[in-house]
C-alpha cells in the first residue's frame, strides 16, 4: 500500500502555479480575508498560549539587578568582570505546524452550500495564518488512500496561501481514507516534536495504534467536519444514495420512521466509537458541522487548552514551592 501510494505523491512545489482559474484565486483571496479577521480577534492570542516552544534559548548577559535570581548568575563573566552578571534567556518560538488534510470523495459531500472540504480548507488557512503570524513554519499532507500532495513546511504568508489553493485546487487520484498511511508517513518526515492537525471524517478503522506512536512525538489533534445529512435523513420517500468511497449504490425508504431512525443510530454509533478510538489514542478532538460556523468549535478548543495550559503551569509552579511551615 505504501510503496503504491507514494507513486501519486506530488510535490506542490512541482505543480504549476500559473493559470489557476481566477475564480478559486477569488476564492482564496475570500477565504483569506475571511481568516485573517478570525485569527487576528480570536485565535491569535490563545494559539502563541497554547503552542509554545520548543524552550529557552541563550540571548546573552547583563549586569546583576536586586531581585534577580541567585540561580540565573554567570559565575565565569562575574569572575571575569569583577561584577555579578547574570544569563538572559528567550523562548525559542519557531514551531512546526503540519496540517494532514482527507481529500477523500466523502470530502466532497455538502448539503448546506458548503462541502466538507471546503470547511476544511478554511480552517486550515484559519490554522496556516496563525502559524505565519507567530513566525512558525506550516506544511500540509493532502491524502485519500494515498499520498495525493506533500508542501513541506515553511515560513510566509505567500506560503499559507499556497497551502489553501492546493486544498481547494488539488484533484486527488484516490478515493477512499487511509489514516495509517498519513500518520506513518508523517511520523517518518517529520524529526523533530510539531503540531499535527489531522482533518478528516474517519470513515476507516483501525488507526489507532498509529495515532498513538505518532502521539508520543507529535501534538496531535483531530478535526472533524460533519454533514447535517451524514447523521439524519430527511423524510423525501424512495432516493438512491451512493456511498462516496466506496461507489456502492443503495436504495433507502426514507419515509420509513425505522429506516431513519437506525440511520440515525448508526451514524450516532459511529461518531461515538470515533470519539472514544481517538480518546484511547489521547488525540484531542474538534468537531466541526457544515451547518454551523466553524469558528466556535475552534474557539472552544483554543480556550479549553489554553485552561489546561494554565492549569499545568500552575501545577508545576506549586510543587516547586517549598512547603510553609506553620507554627
Amino acid at each position: 500500500m505504501t510503496q503504491h501510494a507514494a507513486r501519486g505523491t506530488q510535490h506542490a512545489n512541482e505543480a504549476p502555479s500559473a493559470g489557476l482559474p481566477p475564480e478559486l484565486l477569488r476564492r482564496v483571496r475570500q477565504i483569506e480575508i475571511r481568516s485573517r479577521r478570525l485569527v487576528d480577534h480570536f485565535f491569535l492570542g490563545q494559539y502563541k498560549a497554547i503552542f509554545r516552544g520548543r524552550g529557552m534559548e541563550f540571548a546573552g548577559v547583563r549586569e546583576y539587578q536586586p531581585g534577580d535570581e541567585v540561580r540565573v548568575i554567570d559565575w565565569n563573566v562575574t569572575a571575569r568582570m569583577g561584577e555579578a552578571y547574570v544569563k538572559q534567556f528567550t523562548e525559542e518560538r519557531e514551531l512546526t505546524v503540519m496540517l494532514a488534510v482527507d481529500l477523500s470523495r466523502s470530502q466532497a459531500f455538502g448539503s448546506t452550500g458548503q462541502t466538507k472540504r471546503e470547511i476544511a480548507a478554511e480552517i486550515g488557512a484559519v490554522l496556516a495564518l496563525s502559524a505565519t503570524r507567530t513566525n512558525d513554519k506550516i506544511g500540509m499532507v493532502a491524502f485519500t488512500d494515498r499520498i495525493e500532495v506533500v508542501v513541506p513546511p515553511k515560513k510566509g504568508l505567500r506560503h499559507a496561501l499556497r497551502i489553501v489553493r492546493e486544498l481547494l485546487y488539488c484533484e486527488p487520484q484516490g478515493s477512499g481514507t487511509d489514516i495509517n498511511l498519513v500518520v506513518e508517513y508523517l511520523t517518518n518526515l517529520l524529526r523533530r516534536r510539531s503540531i499535527l492537525f489531522l482533518m478528516s471524517d474517519f470513515y476507516t478503522e483501525g488507526y489507532e495504534r498509529a495515532l498513538r506512536v505518532a502521539g508520543r512525538r507529535h501534538d496531535v489533534i483531530g478535526v472533524t467536519v460533519t454533514d447535517p445529512r451524514e447523521l439524519a435523513l430527511p423524510n423525501a420517500g424512495l432516493i438512491e444514495v451512493e456511498d462516496a468511497e466506496t461507489g456502492e449504490y443503495l436504495l433507502i425508504d426514507t419515509g420509513d420512521k425505522r429506516v431513519r431512525a437506525q440511520y440515525a443510530a448508526r451514524a450516532a454509533a459511529q461518531a461515538q466509537v470515533r470519539r472514544q478510538a481517538l480518546k484511547s489514542a489521547q488525540v484531542d478532538l474538534i468537531e466541526v458541522s457544515t451547518a454551523d460556523p466553524y469558528a466556535a468549535p475552534l474557539i472552544a478548543f483554543f480556550k479549553r487548552r489554553a485552561r489546561h495550559a494554565a492549569g499545568g503551569v500552575a501545577s508545576r509552579s506549586a510543587k516547586a514551592l517549598p512547603a510553609r511551615r506553620t507554627a
